[in-house]
């Protein structure tokens, strides 16, 4: 592969700090362009050392690279400055929209500039609450477009639309990818996602907080199966949206009674009140994944959880 001179917005994150990692071992020189606000520094500081890596303080919303070290090139830009907690996206949903909006508007211009391939991390938020089962990339979803969860879904569906504009009003190379559910270390203990959310419960033997009767399902992606997806499409051809996911699906109550067995947690479950708005069922269709870019996730549920579990023991 050419090495390559690449811009990740929301690289100290949970999942562009996997990314900047695989892409700088490969040797490419990594840009790591973050505001910190759900990004964690500590997630990057080992490749502060390398000498193709460098880190950028600030918002996408209001970017400025006048200075970057590229010079004139840039090969690609990968957008995963959004924050994606529910909790967070609920709570400050105007952040939630507008960095999905005007920051991605942003680093479309300068891939613009600079003739640079970009990718757009979108959501299968984009699908809300679905009515098909499991999702196709040409399902245009069920989203309450004022609801508390709007800032976030609307933003990732206005981000598909404003990255589709710039490829056919002025031609840019452009991919998007919905990513589903992923998980892994790097994680925020405070990420109120599921997965960081039940382990860190029954790490401090608190009750694991079920929503509703718990049989909303979901489908759980490993973060190194993810990221293999994200630079498969950049990579690829493809210039329509593209499922990244595991297809296989877990009923919350059945994901909570996993991670209480695995740590070996004297946590109870404990059913609450379900949020407004909540999918009631959430799985990719991959098969334009799987022939398009010849993808597929590798780490099986248990693996993941070993690994992501261990990491937050090491942390807490």
């Amino acid at each position: 592969m050419k090495k390559k001179r690449i811009i990740i917005a929301g690289g100290a994150g949970f999942i562009g700090s996997h990314l900047c990692s695989l892409l700088v071992d490969q040797g490419h020189t990594v840009i790591c362009f973050d505001n910190l606000v759900t990004g964690q520094k500590s997630n990057i500081d080992t490749l502060l050392k390398q000498s193709n890596f460098s880190f950028i303080q600030g918002d996408t919303r209001n970017i400025s690279l006048d200075n970057h070290p590229f010079g004139n090139r840039i090969d690609q830009i990968y957008d995963l400055a959004s924050p994606a907690s529910v909790t967070h996206v609920i709570e400050h949903p105007i952040e939630a929209a507008t960095v999905n909006a005007f920051g991605a508007k942003n680093l479309l211009d300068i891939a613009y500039k600079y003739h640079a391939r970009f990718l757009f991390a979108s959501s299968s938020e984009v699908y809300g609450d679905p009515r098909e089962h499991p999702q196709k990339e040409t399902y245009w979803g069920n989203v309450n477009p004022i609801g508390v969860r709007s800032g976030y879904d609307e933003g990732k569906r206005f981000g598909e639309t404003i990255t589709m504009a710039y490829y056919r009003e002025h031609g840019l190379d452009t991919r998007i990818a919905r990513i589903f559910n992923t998980y892994g270390p790097h994680s925020h203990p405070q990420d109120s996602r599921v997965v960081p959310r039940f382990i860190t419960q029954a790490l401090a033997g608190r009750p694991l907080t079920v929503h509703g009767d718990g049989s909303q399902t979901r489908s759980f992606c490993y973060v190194s199966d993810l990221v293999d997806g994200l630079i498969s499409l950049m990579e690829s051809q493809e210039g329509e949206p593209v499922n990244l996911g595991n297809p296989d699906e877990y009923s919350m109550r059945d994901l909570a009674e996993k991670i209480i067995k695995k740590i070996g947690s004297t946590s109870s479950i404990e059913f609450t009140k379900r949020p407004p708005d909540d999918p009631s069922v959430r799985r990719p269709d991959i098969t334009l994944a799987q022939e398009k870019l010849k993808w597929n996730p590798m780490v099986p549920l248990e693996e993941g959880l070993r690994r992501t579990i261990e990491y937050f023991r090491r942390i807490l």
